[in-house]
């Protein structure tokens, strides 16, 4: 009987994670980490009161409790990060303190729990700005934002701990990840801002910002699919869709989705969202689909199915609301 520990399961990627493993394996059980800020207890549907979930309302930064949550599992998920990318702009320390630290602290759980198995969700983001250029696992790594430096530095603890304490781990290198439960991300911006004013949209950058959107539930099947051909040592895999949408096609997405016509898009300049923003990512993602994974879903698709089931969870009052 599979014990796992998911840090951060009440959020977007961890509540889907922990229906799939309840689904997918009729003896496993599951503890769910979680200090409630930008993940909802409704995330978790019916698996909120399931005898084979065990809830424990915690921070991460909480070494000892962390640690005696964890003890007696075999595998730890760990999704817990600073939702909020473009918040390190004024912010510059919260990816140390909401990613750095936090991974440094579920390894340290780890190992003085004696839990050998990790999953890490990392991000497009330790690459930095490559343009073109599509991203290679192993090529030269430059973030150009505090968070994707926080997420490559996770990466290092990982493999240091890996060698040092004989744990195994996996780490992902999502592209965005869209869907149901979304907290975050640019149709999440988009929605929120069009039923406050359906007749503006302000763009962040000149809307040609490109990148790839796969679906949650894609990634967590390859999560799943990775750990099931077994772990040894630390390897690290991207998760891309192999097509790309820009941000003004989104933004024309979500006013289909939302019924609304002749909106005036305003734009802030340039071709970045923000500063730290990478406006145009390529994902080479053959390494894991040599394994045999593939996506169910393009672009395209993941993004309507996301934008649709927003929209729903904002007419029920459900939109997660950011601080």
């Amino acid at each position: 009987m599979a014990k796992y520990f998911v840090v951060g399961g009440a959020g977007f990627i961890g509540s889907h994670l922990v229906r799939h493993l309840l689904a997918d394996e009729a003896d496993a059980t599951v503890t769910i980490y979680d200090n409630f800020t930008s993940g909802q207890e409704w995330h978790l549907g019916d698996n909120l009161t399931s005898q084979r979930v065990t809830i424990v309302r915690g921070d991460v930064k909480d070494l000892s409790a962390l640690k005696d949550a964890m003890v007696g599992h075999d595998h730890v998920y760990h999704f817990a990060s600073n939702p909020d990318i473009s918040k390190a702009v004024t912010q510059p320390d919260i990816d140390f303190w909401e990613g750095t630290y936090l991974t440094q602290n579920v390894l340290e759980a780890m190992r003085q729990a004696g839990v050998k198995k990790l999953t890490y969700a990392s991000g497009s983001g330790v690459y930095g700005d490559t343009g073109a250029t599509p991203v290679v696992e192993d090529m030269p790594m430059l973030p150009i934002s505090t968070y994707g430096a926080s997420k490559l530095a996770g990466e290092a603890l990982i493999g240091a701990y890996c060698y040092m304490f004989d744990m195994h781990a996996l780490a992902f290198r999502f592209a965005n990840v869209v869907g149901p439960h979304q907290t975050h991300g640019v149709s999440y911006d988009f929605i929120r801002r069009l039923l406050k004013d359906p007749l503006t949209l302000h763009i962040l950058g000149d809307g040609s910002q490109s990148k790839s959107y796969v679906h949650v539930d894609d990634v967590v099947s390859a999560l799943r699919f990775v750990a099931a051909r077994g772990m040894t040592g630390f390897s690290y895999y991207n998760v891309a869709t192999e097509d790309y949408v820009t941000v003004k096609e989104i933004a024309d997405l979500v006013c289909s989705r939302l019924n609304i016509q002749g909106t005036n898009y305003t734009f802030g300049g340039g071709n970045r969202g923000w500063k730290g923003d990478v406006p145009y990512v390529r994902f080479d993602s053959n390494k894991l689909r040599s394994l045999g994974w593939k996506n169910q879903r393009t672009a395209v698709e993941a993004l309507r199915d996301s934008i649709d089931s927003m929209i729903g969870d904002a007419k029920e009052g459900k939109l997660y609301r950011a601080n």
